[in-house]
């Protein structure tokens, strides 16, 4: 049976990152602190442990402010490859992840990654982002409010300090245990490892929009020039529909585009590219039906765009 572990880090890191052959690393994890929870929602386990620092030997002047710890207290951790083993040991197979913001696991696979470890996947990884999921309950879904402005909106009680990772993880866990199944469809994904194959790819349809994560491509001509990415289809009724509004850029990483579909109406398409670890490029892209107001709105965004980029015209 699958668990979910509800974990926090705290890291260091120094004036530049640090090298490891190809590998480099700017936050290195100084502190692991988590919450198993069963299937219920229910405590059954925590972990907590120190780890000595390997790369950063001073607190930076910034994580000295956050964090309650010295470098004298990390001196008495265990160095992050064993720590790192016995956290995966604890946290059991299939372990749902959930921590608060999409930065955890990320850094968690980097620091794996720097230390040439096995990482916890040849792909992205679903997980529970908690600060998402309490902006869509009890926020307009955009939003990101910190850990302990949620604790006070909640009116949870405030018995342990924040910024040490397992009393982050117990604040985060409190918080988590409060969403409903409607909530917990809202899934995200880490994507430190990006699809390498169709196969891989990633396409997943909420409640009300459809994400798409793609393989790796060599090139952003390579990505423009793929009639997957680039078509606008219905996601709800899987037909080609007719653009009202052609693909436009106003950075040449995000691009726009609005389609109309009899069946559902406007369907706003956004391709964002973004670099995988490798330095290659995949995409994100998401769909989802807008107002005709909103569609007014993204003509007039479009028009600005077009003429700032062509002053001349």
């Amino acid at each position: 049976m699958q668990n979910y572990i509800v974990f926090d880090l705290e890291w260091n890191q120094g004036e530049s990152p640090a090298r490891n052959g190809d590998k480099t690393l700017t936050f290195e994890i100084v502190e692991i602190g988590a919450v198993k929870l069963n299937s219920k929602k229910e405590k059954i386990g925590e972990f907590s442990r120190l780890i000595k620092p390997q790369i950063h030997k001073q607190m930076h002047r910034i994580t000295g402010r956050l964090i309650h710890l010295t470098m004298e207290d990390l001196e008495r951790g265990g160095l992050f490859q064993d720590v790192a083993r016995e956290f995966l040991e604890w946290c059991g197979e299939d372990p749902i992840f959930c921590s608060w913001g999409p930065l955890d696991l990320t850094e968690f696979q980097r620091n794996l990654d720097f230390y040439k470890m096995p990482l916890l996947s040849d792909r992205p990884i679903a997980f529970y982002d908690v600060q998402k999921l309490y902006s869509i309950a009890f926020d307009d879904g955009k939003n990101r409010k910190s850990l302990e402005n949620a604790i006070d909106e909640l009116m949870l009680i405030k018995d342990i300090p924040f910024h040490r990772a397992l009393a982050d993880a117990e604040y985060t866990a409190k918080i988590f245990r409060i969403f409903d199944e409607r909530i917990l469809r809202r899934v995200s994904f880490d994507t430190y490892v990006t699809p390498k194959t169709k196969k891989q790819e990633i396409r997943i349809t909420f409640d009300n929009y459809q994400k798409y994560i793609s393989r790796e491509f060599d090139t952003k001509e390579d990505i423009l020039e793929n009639m997957e990415i680039m078509s606008t289809k219905c996601y709800l009724c899987h037909h080609n529909i007719r653009r009202k509004i052609k693909w436009f850029t106003p950075n040449g990483k995000h691009y726009y585009a609005v389609a109309y579909c009899e069946n559902h109406g406007f369907m706003k398409a956004k391709v964002r590219i973004k670099k995988a670890e490798n330095g290659r490029l995949y995409v994100v892209k998401t769909c989802k039906f807008i107002s005709p107001e909103e569609v007014e709105a993204m003509k007039l965004r479009q028009r600005k765009i077009k003429k700032r980029q062509n002053p001349d015209e």
